[in-house]
């Protein structure tokens, strides 16, 4: 009997699930999915928390190589340098790692297990994103509440920002869980406060779009399509204004094509999409864009 297929999502921006989209090597399975990120090549880079921090498959699921093991004690956020090398956040020994596309270590940025004081990097980072400049910019998320910049060459350089609910104000946050710079704008996912604010290249506050329901993740793709996972079981996706063009997840499950807890989102060339998951989700789904 033919399975009927999975659709998600309205108008131009309805997807259909491709099952079992990644192919593992034998005996190996994902743990909690934290991050995924797409070369120029297509390959999807998953970020995540079993022996074997990030595994590459192509854009067809068959699997291509690995690499990182013995390096992250608990994987949380990836991108790419505009040389095709990687950054990823470690919120489980307080550093950000800078490695080559194949996986050979360049630098780390922080104190290997050893949390940063009075806001200073890093204390449980979230994420990382380039800014056009090569500038890094690190959402410092869970003990600091802070963004902190760096050159290129790992040079620190200015921070911004302290822990506050939304009452407070705008420019504080409650877990940055997520920072993604597009152009001349820093988007940074505000979990606990519900809320994604965005910020110019120095820290000056522009605006705050609401109605997330703890955003964990942006994307922002060359089309200024703006792609938003959120914890709270569902994926929602905006233009660059803030204006929702498609949403959908409902409550907390495993179904296929739902979410238990969305957490890294990205898409490729194809304008397909890839969302993984974390908490007892543990998998990345792939859905083709048909609309």
């Amino acid at each position: 009997m033919a399975t009927t297929a999975v659709r998600v999502g309205t108008g131009k921006f309805t997807y259909e699930l491709v099952p079992g989209w990644a192919k593992l090597p034998a005996g190996w399975e994902f743990k909690q999915v934290a991050g995924v990120a797409i070369n120029e090549r297509d390959e999807v880079h998953v970020f995540n928390r079993s022996p074997h921090p990030v595994i590459v498959f192509d854009r067809d699921g068959s699997f291509v190589r690995s690499w990182g093991d013995g390096h992250f004690k608990s994987a949380h956020g990836i991108c790419f340098a505009r040389d095709g090398s990687v950054w990823l956040a470690d919120n489980g020994d307080h550093t950000v790692k800078h490695f080559t596309a194949d996986g050979k270590l360049i630098r780390v940025l922080g104190t290997m297990d050893k949390p940063g004081e009075d806001g200073e990097p890093f204390n449980k980072p979230t994420d990382v994103s380039v800014a056009p400049n090569g500038d890094v910019y690190i959402s410092d998320g869970y003990g600091n509440h802070r963004v902190h910049v760096f050159t290129a060459d790992g040079k620190y350089k200015f921070s911004w920002g302290q822990r506050g609910p939304v009452a407070v104000g705008i420019g504080d946050f409650n877990t940055p869980h997520n920072i993604w710079v597009h152009r001349d704008r820093v988007y940074v996912a505000d979990r606990e406060n519900h809320r994604v604010q965005i910020f110019t290249l120095d820290g000056k506050h522009i605006e705050t779009w609401t109605d997330f329901i703890q955003p964990t993740d942006i994307y922002i793709d060359r089309e200024e399509t703006v792609y938003v996972a959120e914890l709270r079981y569902r994926v929602t996706i905006c233009d660059i204004r803030g204006k929702v063009l498609s949403r959908w997840g409902r409550f907390q499950t495993k179904e296929p094509g739902m979410f238990w807890a969305a957490h890294g989102i990205w898409t490729d060339s194809h304008k397909d999409l890839y969302v993984g998951e974390v908490l007892e989700g543990q998998r990345i789904q792939k859905f083709r864009r048909v609309g």
